[in-house]
């Protein structure tokens, strides 16, 4: 352990996710993990946290209530949206900054969490890797300069275990899609086609979703012209790429005024 100064929480610490960010928390010189939890009921509940990791002994046990944690700067969320908004109040309450990768909020979730960046310093974002944050970029400039002379679509595909669809990522991408091309997400949005759907509109914004095996998460927007075809796409091969982006993410919102902040931010785009 070293002498780093920001002290990290890292919630649903028992899952995939949660280890691979004690991992890149254990692995940063300027961070040390202090505290990890998850859900009571986890069977890895008491485990020592850098363990479960595979990093090794780190005198850090997974507790069930972010009530019995005390020495942290930062909490880390990439677990569910009900497990993340229950953790708010605790960090709003003793003014700790939070970092959340979690997706799948409801409007009255997104609500108390711009709540909470009133006082205490946020970032989220659907994706914490800096390439899927660069691939934001460019499919806002490939928005812009093809407007509407080309069909948008996005396709996503994830492992067999997760709960949401569309991912968050790919809402973002057809988010920033809509803003680019004056489109409403709301009513321009198709999810998936079946039967006589009739002729495409231009407008439409079209959002496909695989889950399958063990797929860490790919992303791909297309944008379809008369003779040409642009593909904008990332794939992730692990998610050591998310879990370092969310140490930089760490490293920005520490110390930081209250506020919501994005991986733009984090990154300087």
């Amino acid at each position: 352990m070293t002498d780093a100064s920001i002290a990290v929480a890292v919630a649903g610490a028992a899952g995939r996710m949660g280890r691979m960010l004690v991992s890149a928390a254990t692995g940063a010189n300027d961070l040390r993990l202090t505290g990890a939890v998850d859900h009571p009921d986890v069977s890895e509940k008491g485990a020592d946290a850098g363990e479960l990791a595979g990093v090794g002994h780190l005198g850090v046990p997974i507790v069930g209530n972010i009530g019995e944690l005390v020495d942290f700067d930062v909490l880390v969320d990439f677990s569910v949206a009900t497990a993340t908004l229950d953790k708010l109040d605790f960090c709003q309450d003793n003014g700790k900054a939070l970092v959340i990768g979690t997706t799948g909020f409801e409007d009255a979730g997104l609500e108390a969490i711009r709540q909470a960046a009133s006082t205490v310093p946020i970032v989220m974002a659907p994706n914490m890797s800096v390439g899927v944050n660069v691939a934001f970029k460019l499919i806002e400039f490939a928005a812009r300069t093809l407007g509407d002379d080309v069909d948008v679509e996005v396709f996503e595909a994830h492992h067999r275990h997760k709960i949401d669809a569309p991912s968050g990522t790919a809402v973002r991408m057809g988010e920033i899609l809509a803003d680019t091309l004056d489109r409403d997400i709301a009513s321009d949005a198709v999810y998936g086609r079946e039967g006589i759907t009739g002729e495409r509109e231009r407008r439409t914004i079209g959002f496909h979703s695989l889950r399958g095996g063990d797929i860490v998460g790919e992303h791909t927007v297309t944008f379809a012209g008369t003779g040409e075809r642009i593909e904008i796409t990332h794939r992730a091969g692990s998610r050591e790429n998310f879990a370092a982006g969310a140490v930089r993410a760490v490293r920005f919102v520490a110390g930081r005024d209250p506020g919501l902040y994005g991986m733009d931010e984090v990154l300087g785009l």
